[in-house]
């Protein structure tokens, strides 16, 4: 059986799910090895365990994306699940600021809130 071709749409997706799992693959492994070492062994405890779920939610967006013909609302949590990363980012900066440099912070920000908005999008034009 020959599948049809790949819809624009579910390419839109699919560049979306590969560049948020590109970024939470390499952000997981990164915070898993990094931690938290400044701060209190429970709060070190606590990074590295969120950083296995960045790791892991990661992984689910490569294959999500290379399946994307077969998926319907795991697009919807995984677009979910970013866009409430994204929320919480915006509540640490307005808690407790913006960390240092300013355009490095920001500029995780801006994809983790376009990111999702665009695979919503796509996904329902399906």
């Amino acid at each position: 059986m020959i599948e049809s071709p790949i819809s624009s749409a579910q390419i839109v997706v699919r560049v979306c799910l590969f560049l948020a799992g590109a970024i939470a693959v390499s952000g997981g492994c990164l915070q898993m090895v990094l931690g938290q070492p400044q701060t209190a062994p429970r709060l070190d405890n606590v990074h590295r365990f969120m950083a296995g779920i960045y790791l892991g939610t990661g992984i689910i967006c490569f294959w999500a994306g290379w399946t994307v013909r077969q998926q319907g609302t795991l697009i919807y949590l995984l677009a979910l699940g970013i866009f409430i990363a994204a929320c919480g980012r915006l509540l640490s900066m307005s808690k407790v600021g913006l960390p240092k440099p300013a355009v490095v912070w920001l500029g995780y920000l801006a994809p983790e809130l376009v990111l999702p908005i665009v695979m919503v999008v796509a996904q329902a034009m399906q």
